[in-house]
């Protein structure tokens, strides 16, 4: 072996989860190493990638996939993930420094008290170990760490706050304001979203200042993303190294974690030791790597005795409509997504099908009014006058849909396919119940409703359950060992110095963004390992 490396903490994954542990650690005056398997690339290089890509539509283009260590493309499709399922679950992540939030719409809810208790208040899905109450403290410290603006108490988003958040709402933009109007004034709840989007200068980075290029990238960094902690965490004593592919933990014979291995990019090996290790490589990597680290004591990968790491994956399956309002509405204007419906994220229909969350998509339509127009044949002014007219009317609404967590959806190492270093890529075993079908049937209906506000003409539905790329459940949090991965502390119930820092560990999927759950997670633990250094 090439290098010997050791901390007191290792942390594997360097997006806003692994960035925060890290960073708290090191504050907190233990060595940390933090692991990271892409490589890393400065802000600038990324709006270069942008602004010289031919396809401005897939938000992955700014961000090639390496060969050592590829991530999910679809235009064209590298087939990264193996699909073996019912259904595709087409994810989108990154891996480099700073992970998936370089491109995100960066809204931070929290999740609602209920949403904890999804089993007993209505008999379908999971309940969390602890209430909501246990995690809100968190929730406001992961809001002041990633600097959310969100409305004041006036506005009341369901989940209990027990302080403001550190910034005041950014101005909604003439077609927010007119479309919360009119829902509004028909008994739809629509508030504006919490976002992790400066609306003054903050944490040493500036206002937002509407680019509406937030996906795929800010290009000044108003918005939070997952390597602000990364280097702070650098900045405060970890030694963060890039284009470091972990493929094996490794466990002794008493359950311990001795240390995990990765490769760099000619695949030359490095084991690195350490007291406690922290696994935050997404929902789909960090089982993936759990089972491959097989042994002869655990011959089913580490963590896995309750044979549930990769099972119960989750995500918000989304349908949307497309519709030509009767007044010009002009989309495009500041952030890419400030507005929701959220009239439907609880009530006592979630025992017969899934909450779900609305929101109005802010956009530019330029892009495929124009191609949609060119197929027509039309070219001169006239192309130039519709391009005019149907870009300023043009309206776009999603959804996510709420998705319980069922062990059959799963992912795994794929026994077939290997990259280029010779790791297994992900198999995704992937199904949508009927749970989430009757509720779309309802959002259908929604949709026709809204569109039918705005005197909505060619409206087009796509009910085809577009993934989000929010990736749950595969490494599931319980307090019963028999059914779970990690405990309440999110320490694995398996080995007492493996713990888990991800979306992977949440029991319900919610009908929000699961970002600031994560952040706050992340925080949580690391008040945790702060007392076992």
């Amino acid at each position: 072996m090439a290098n010997s490396n050791s901390a007191d903490i290792v942390v594997v994954g360097s997006g806003v989860a692994g960035g925060l542990v890290a960073h708290q650690m090191a504050l907190a005056g233990a060595s940390v190493i933090l692991l990271e398997a892409g490589p890393r690339i400065p802000r600038w290089q990324i709006v270069e990638n942008f602004r010289n890509s031919p396809v401005k539509s897939d938000f992955a283009t700014p961000y090639p996939s390496t060969p050592y260590a590829p991530h999910p493309e679809y235009a064209p499709a590298n087939n990264y993930l193996i699909q073996k399922g019912d259904y595709p679950y087409s994810s989108q992540y990154l891996r480099l420094v700073g992970g998936t939030t370089w491109h995100w719409a960066a809204a931070a809810w929290r999740l609602l008290p209920s949403d904890f208790q999804l089993h007993k208040l209505y008999g379908v899905g999971r309940d969390w170990p602890y209430p909501y109450e246990t995690l809100e403290p968190w929730y406001s410290a992961a809001e002041v760490q990633l600097g959310v603006s969100g409305p004041g108490s006036s506005i009341d988003l369901g989940s209990p706050r027990s302080k403001p958040y550190p910034m005041n709402p950014l101005p909604l933009s003439y077609m927010d304001q007119r479309f919360s109007d009119v829902l509004i004034a028909q008994g739809f709840k629509v508030v504006p979203e919490p976002v992790a989007r400066n609306s003054r200068p903050y944490d040493a980075r500036p206002t937002c200042c509407g680019n509406n290029n937030c996906m795929p990238i800010c290009p000044i960094a108003a918005m939070y993303n997952g390597v602000v902690h990364a280097e702070k965490a650098e900045q405060a004593g970890a030694k963060l190294i890039p284009e470091a592919v972990v493929y094996r933990v490794e466990a002794d014979n008493k359950g311990l974690i001795t240390a995990v291995h990765y490769k760099d990019p000619n695949g030359n090996s490095t084991r690195v030791t350490g007291k406690l290790f922290v696994l935050a490589a997404n929902g789909i990597e960090t089982p993936k790597l759990m089972l491959m680290s097989t042994s002869d004591k655990f011959p089913h990968g580490v963590g896995n005795s309750s044979d549930q790491v990769g099972r119960n994956l989750m995500d918000h399956p989304g349908t949307g409509v497309t519709f030509l309002a009767n007044e010009p509405l002009w989309p495009g204007r500041g952030p890419m997504e400030m507005t929701s419906i959220v009239n439907f994220r609880d009530g006592a229909f979630r025992s017969d099908y899934a909450a779900k969350k609305l929101h109005l998509s802010n956009g530019v339509p330029t892009m495929s009014v124009t191609a949609a127009l060119l197929k027509q044949g039309l070219t001169g002014a006239e192309l130039d006058r519709q391009i005019r007219d149907r870009a300023a009317r043009t309206l776009n609404i999603n959804s996510f849909h709420e998705h319980l967590a069922e062990p059959q959806n799963r992912v795994v190492p794929s026994a077939d396919h290997k990259d280029s270093l010779g790791i297994p890529q992900p198999e995704i075993y992937y199904s949508i119940n009927d749970y989430v079908k009757k509720s779309a049937a309802n959002t259908h209906e929604l949709y026709a409703q809204i569109a039918a506000l705005f005197g909505g003409a060619e409206v087009t539905f796509d009910d085809t359950f577009a993934p989000n790329n929010h990736i749950m459940g595969t490494t599931i949090m319980g307090s019963d060992p028999a059914d779970s991965v990690v405990d309440a502390d999110c320490r694995t119930h398996d080995h007492s110095n493996l713990f888990i820092a991800s979306s992977g560990v949440m029991p319900t999927a919610a009908s929000v963004n699961c970002t600031l759950t994560i952040a706050a997670l992340s925080l949580k633990l690391a008040d945790k390992l702060k007392h076992e250094i």
